[in-house]
């Protein structure tokens, strides 16, 4: 296997601000002839945005005005070039938001980031992302495919048939959410199963924590996460280096004020804003909500481009807990659903490894059957329900608390 995925990886500046200026250009032009932008665009000379500054200039596409524009124009809301029978996929989020897709041509880029992971031909890859309406499983799938690796598709759960499927196949690396796998791992133990085999996992979805990471490489796991979403794709990638997030190169990532769109100084910590180089889907100055901050200089691998130092948390309150995005307007459906219900909290925890999560519910009934119900059917995750005195909960507008150390 060779050291980097292609030469684009280990440009000089001077050449990645060449090419930048090269199809910039192209790509506003594409997205400017998009209903989706209707007017936002409407007095952009796309010739005169040749590199970061100038596109520092653009408006800001929030997802609120993804969703808003779906909602009058579905599935995709006038933002993709090709109609929705163009492309080969068209996956479903949570929100509800459309996301479209290809198989061909390593379209979201995951294939850098396996690579650096060290998994290429002659590894099976049991891919644990979901292959249900969302992206992630055709995600990691479409990378696997692009570096030649063969792909075990077992989505989520039946962690026993897991289990058993590693150990019978010989898998030899893992992909999904980071915390997922040591549940793999401890279910084989407890089988009498030998999983020793794996010895490579790329995890996105959520936060990798230090302790969890150093756990796998106690069994000879390494393990390395990108940062990549069901819109943009590979955003960010760890290299083996392990030395922040190298910025995949079909990507401009900018970090700015949160709620603006101006560029921070170096170092400071602001929102991802992303300009995703596909034409295809040309989403320009897309703010992920995501907090990070730029890292100065290149990494000791060799790759180039810009590194940040990854998920430092939300510029909203949405957070991901196992894997998942719980939003604020998830918790206002939550409490509009029981009238006697003043307020709630979602509290978001560790226990051990795992993700874990309280919801405090303000009311002065006694049963919390009903509650539990809603909590899974509105956040689709299951967690512990408290009920609390109404007037408890601090007034302070926080309705979700992520108590979670990142350090």
């Amino acid at each position: 296997m060779t050291a980097h995925f292609d030469a684009l990886e280990t440009r000089s500046s001077d050449e990645r601000d060449a090419s930048l200026a090269e199809c910039l250009p192209a790509l506003i032009a594409a997205a400017k002839a998009l209903p989706g932008y209707g007017a936002t665009l409407a007095d952009v000379d796309p010739a005169a945005i040749t590199g970061r500054a100038a596109l520092a200039g653009l408006p800001v596409l929030r997802k609120s005005g993804l969703t808003g524009a779906q909602a009058a124009d579905a599935p995709f809301g006038g933002f993709t070039t090709r109609a929705p029978a163009g492309f080969d996929h068209v996956f479903q989020s949570p929100g509800p938001i459309y996301e479209p897709g290809r198989v061909s041509a390593n379209w979201w880029r995951l294939g850098r980031f396996l690579h650096g992971c060290g998994i290429g031909a002659g590894d099976i890859v049991q891919n644990c992302f979901g292959y249900h309406l969302t992206p992630a499983g055709m995600m990691f799938e479409s990378g696997a495919r692009a570096v030649g690796a063969a792909v075990l598709p077992a989505g989520t759960g039946q962690t026993e048939l897991q289990a058993r499927a590693a150990h019978d196949i010989g898998v030899t690396a893992y992909a999904g959410t980071p915390d997922y796998l040591k549940v793999i791992l401890d279910k084989a133990d407890e089988m009498g199963l030998d999983l020793s085999r794996i010895t490579r996992a790329a995890v996105s979805g959520g936060a990798l924590f230090p302790s969890l990471q150093q756990e796998y490489a106690d069994r000879g796991i390494a393990c390395l996460q990108c940062y990549a979403t069901a819109d943009l794709g590979n955003v960010a990638y760890e290299s083996p280096a392990m030395e922040g997030m190298i910025v995949d190169e079909g990507v401009i990532v900018e970090i700015v004020r949160p709620g603006t769109g101006d560029p921070v100084p170096e170092g400071e910590v602001g929102e991802v804003v992303v300009t995703a180089l596909n034409i295809d889907y040309p989403l320009v100055r897309f703010a992920t909500g995501d907090m990070s901050a730029v890292l100065p200089g290149a990494s000791p691998c060799g790759r180039s481009n810009m590194r940040i130092k990854g998920w430092m948390g939300r510029a909203d309150q949405t957070t991901k807990i196992k894997g998942m995005f719980v939003r604020p307007e998830q918790v206002a459906d939550l409490v509009a659903r029981h009238p006697e219900v003043a307020k709630a909290r979602v509290i978001a925890g560790r226990a051990g490894e795992m993700d874990t999560m309280t919801v405090q519910v303000e009311t002065e009934a006694t049963d919390a059957a009903p509650y539990e119900a809603s909590v899974a059917a509105v956040l689709k995750l299951k967690g512990k329900v408290e009920l609390v005195a109404p007037g408890s909960l601090p007034n302070d507008g926080k309705v979700i608390d992520d108590q979670r150390s990142y350090d």
